[in-house]
């Protein structure tokens, strides 16, 4: 019997013992909204404890707050609005540039746990091992799910692995889907940026349905097309042969074509996307009980540019007998990213006469990412062409592949939960189990994304010129790198909440998980809430943690074409890295030691005053100390170790980066929140102030004892890049204010977001001033069933500090009579590496919504 089987069979009687029990009470069928915002699922097992009654910061974002900022995508929403969460973009990063990565109080992607509905979410099938934030870890796609089928977030900003398991170091997200059980609404938006491109037309459908007297049925569709957006700079260096550099630096053309030739090669920006999302949520009233459901699907389209391969690119555009390349003009790279994910669950929850209830259910949830690539050439086969054929020049050119099936992902998560809840007098007893079963596949690709056509199994070149192998731009993956790997995760928990006093809560939890492979971990958590006055109450807690390897970091093993800092100056170069799993024949023959778990000690305290009836304020103040942080290594080449080269050497990579328990470190922060509810002009005047400073310092490094890299340097084996990607890459503040206005028929939403500096490095070091972007958005209701809106998003088109490090393909071209053909500081205006708000400068919008 396979693990699915098995979890499924596990489920049946689980199932029919709830279903055997009796139920005194139900939950009430409806809730007032503003009953609603008090409900908090995260943080407590408690039914009906407020935010303010918990011991730890909780953050309750509504559908309301949500739609104000303007923006489409729920990674977005959460940036504008909750100054702890990160959602950086990138360019010309491969996977990363259609799933960015999203993180919370500065910590990595894999370090927050999402849940939706209280379930815990799978994670995105990709792992970024490029260079930007997030770099060697797994997230989850936080734009999966349609912003309209959300009835709130709920943001708990604290260590809660004591509590819900693995990943829940930086906090939890969890997402509420709607569930009213009439009405509906259609909404229509289109908008793009002010330069004119990123054009992106949204539809939203939302309907709620009575299911007789005892249930409901809600579901939502989301069609998003969104157009790419391009700040690319010139192409500046020579894209043909011959030239000769001046002595004042520029270069003199060579071949006439020189003059001629589009300057405008690359593509940076945000990838085209077209997404349909569809989430149906459901409840029902059934017996004794309450049978409940979800079902969520994502079918996302993605395309990017890779790096423009030019004509005197003899690697990557193979040169042919006529003595041209293959592709005379060059050619840019396309990444099509197909993502496909769903989810679904249901459950069943029953009360018992004593004040108990019993909660079982199943959670399904699964990620696809297809990489094909496009507008491309496997330059070895070109080159191969030239000696197994009797195709000229020109025939080559006209009957090469240009596209080629790279390879597949694909992660799923079986859950199944069984929680049960007593409450006494003063006192609330919480325990239950999960049973999970992860499990990731690697499709191999098209033998022409990966093939080395020009070089035998040895390494040797076979001809006499060796050109590149695979698909330029995104390579793809062999069989022997395929993957189908899976693990069984047990975990029990017992979480007590007690009001020892009037005004003294305390909660205590411990859980037990055990894993496959590296074994198992108990977690700890003590947290407490004392209200000294009915305006002031104090909260802390402190709690030890875990985050599991993930499978993508047990399990990826690629070759991939990475552009870094050409050592010797000039335009970054191409180097061929094998990212290799640790219990692969090269990781063994060096001694790598298999990943175990990091392992994190948090601690928090805060304060929430109410300083008048219409003002409120919190302050929270933590600390995230992790030890034996998963890491991706440096691109470790050749002259470190004798066994290092010699095993990448039998690899064909010039050089190989590993996954290993690296590094320590820690986290301080301050989250501060104050709102502001009052009259003005007639109208209703709400302000919030938020804001997040945090600092995280790499406060040690090491190398695996025993192993070849043992006698490396750790500075050799994490770069200082590597380090400055988790300390200095995210900003270390970020400050929001906003103001909602309603008054008549007009709702008017104004926030101003300041987004810190930070510093990226790259070759050489810049810090990135801070900025502030305004948001505007007018809503107005028309009738009760038809309302307009229209706004911007960084109305005053604010832009990230030019780029002064990293670049590539700068120069000056000058022809015979000295005019400049072009000139150019390089493609990359904007860093490619790290960018917290982008760099597409204004986008303004207009929709209309009518519910019914």
């Amino acid at each position: 019997m396979n693990k699915s089987t098995m979890l499924k069979a596990a489920l049946v009687p689980l199932m029919l013992s709830a279903a055997s029990q009796t139920a005194l009470a139900q939950e009430p069928a409806q809730v007032s909204e503003q009953e609603v915002e008090k409900i908090s699922v995260i943080g407590s097992r408690v039914a009906g404890r407020s935010a303010e009654d918990l011991p730890v910061p909780v953050d309750i974002l509504s559908a309301e707050a949500l739609l104000n900022t303007g923006q489409t995508e729920v990674g977005r929403m959460l940036q504008a609005i909750a100054p702890s969460f990160n959602f950086s973009s990138s360019s010309i990063s491969d996977g990363t540039d259609a799933l960015r990565p999203a993180t919370l109080r500065g910590l990595g992607p894999d370090q927050t746990l999402v849940l939706i509905n209280g379930k815990r979410r799978h994670q995105a099938s990709l792992i970024h091992i490029n260079t930007s934030v997030g770099r060697g870890t797994a997230g989850t796609d936080m734009n999966a799910i349609p912003a309209t089928s959300i009835k709130r977030i709920e943001v708990l900003r604290d260590g809660a692995a004591a509590q819900y398991g693995s990943d829940a170091i930086a906090g939890v997200i969890n997402i509420i889907l709607k569930d009213q059980s009439e009405g509906g609404s259609v909404g229509v938006s289109y908008g793009e940026n002010s330069a004119g491109d990123g054009e992106t037309t949204n539809i939203d459908i939302s309907k709620g349905f009575a299911l007789g007297d005892n249930g409901f049925l809600n579901t939502t569709l989301n069609i998003r097309d969104r157009g790419y957006s391009d700040r690319a700079g010139l192409h500046g260096s020579c894209q043909f042969s011959g030239c000769t550099q001046l002595d004042n630096g520029d270069f003199l053309l060579g071949d006439p074509r020189e003059a001629t030739a589009t300057r405008e090669t690359f593509r940076i920006g945000d990838a085209d996307s077209e997404q349909i999302g569809l989430t149906i949520n459901t409840g029902y009233d059934l017996a004794d009980g309450h049978l409940y459901g979800f079902v969520t699907y994502s079918s996302r389209d993605n395309e990017s540019a890779a790096f423009f391969r030019h004509n005197a690119n003899g690697g990557g555009n193979a040169q042919l007998q006529d003595g041209d390349a293959t592709i005379p003009a060059g050619f840019l790279p396309k990444i099509n990213t197909e993502i496909k994910d769903i989810s679904y669950n249901f459950g069943y929850k029953t009360e018992f006469s004593n004040d108990s209830s019993l909660d079982l259910s199943y959670t399904y949830g699964e990620n696809n990412i297809d990489y094909t690539t496009r507008d491309t050439i496997n330059s070895s086969y070109a080159n191969s062409l030239i000696y197994t054929s009797a195709l000229s020049a020109n025939e080559i050119r006209s009957s090469i592949p240009r596209e080629a099936f790279a390879y597949g992902l694909e992660l799923t998560l079986q859950t199944i939960n069984m929680d049960y809840t007593q409450n006494f007098d003063w006192f609330s007893l919480a325990m239950g189990t999960e049973f999970r079963t992860d499990e990731f596949r690697v499709k191999a690709g098209d033998e022409y994304s990966y093939r080395d056509y020009d070089t035998d199994e040895l390494g040797n070149s076979i001809y006499e010129t060796d050109r590149s192998a695979g698909t330029q731009g995104f390579g793809g993956t062999a069989p022997l790198q395929s993957v189908d790997e899976s693990r069984d995760v047990i975990s029990f928990y017992i979480d007590t909440e007690a009001e020892v006093t009037d005004n003294l809560i305390i909660s205590t939890a411990v859980r037990y998980d055990d894993y496959d492979g590296f074994g198992d971990s108990t977690n700890f958590k003590l947290a407490a809430n004392w209200s000294i006055t009915d305006d002031v109450s104090l909260r802390g807690a402190t709690s030890t943690g875990f985050r599991a390897p993930s499978m993508q970091q047990l399990y990826t093993d690629n070759i991939s074409t990475q552009f870094q800092t050409n050592p010797n100056g000039g335009d970054q170069i191409a180097v061929q890295i094998g990212t290799f799993r640790n219990d692969s024949i090269l990781a063994q023959a060096i001694g790598i030691p298999e990943l175990k778990e990091e392992v994190s000690t948090n601690f928090s305290i805060g304060s929430v005053v109410r300083v008048t009836d219409d003002i409120n304020l919190t302050v929270d103040f933590y600390s995230i100390k992790i030890e034996d942080r998963i890491v991706l290594s440096n691109s470790l080449g050749n002259g470190l170790s004798s066994a290092l080269d010699a095993a990448l050497a039998s690899s064909g990579a010039g050089a190989g980066q590993f996954f290993l328990n690296g590094a320590d470190t820690k986290t301080t922060g301050v989250d501060i929140i104050a709102t502001w509810n009052t009259e003005v002009m007639s109208g209703t005047l709400d302000l919030t102030f938020a804001a997040n400073f945090s600092e995280t310092e790499v406060t040690d490094t090491y190398t695996p004892a025993g192993s070849a890299l043992g006698g490396i340097s750790p500075e050799d084996v994490f770069s200082e890049q590597a380090i400055s990607i988790i300390e200095e890459w995210q900003p270390q503040d970020r400050i929001s204010l906003s103001g909602l206005y309603k008054i008549g028929d007009f709702t008017v939403n104004l926030a101003f977001n300041r987004y810190g500096e930070y510093t990226v490095l790259d070759g050489e070091r810049q810090t990135y001033g801070a900025e502030v972007l305004t948001d505007l958005r007018v809503n107005y209701q028309f009738n009760d069933e038809l309302s307009f809106n229209f706004g911007g998003n960084n109305i005053f088109d604010v832009y990230p500090d030019k780029n002064e490090i990293g670049n590539s393909r700068s120069g000056t071209i000058v022809d015979a009579n000295s005019n400049v053909v072009v000139s150019s500081p390089g493609v990359f205006t904007y860093s490619r590496r790290s960018a917290p708000f982008g760099f597409n400068g204004a986008y303004f919008y207009a929709g209309a919504e009518y519910r019914f």
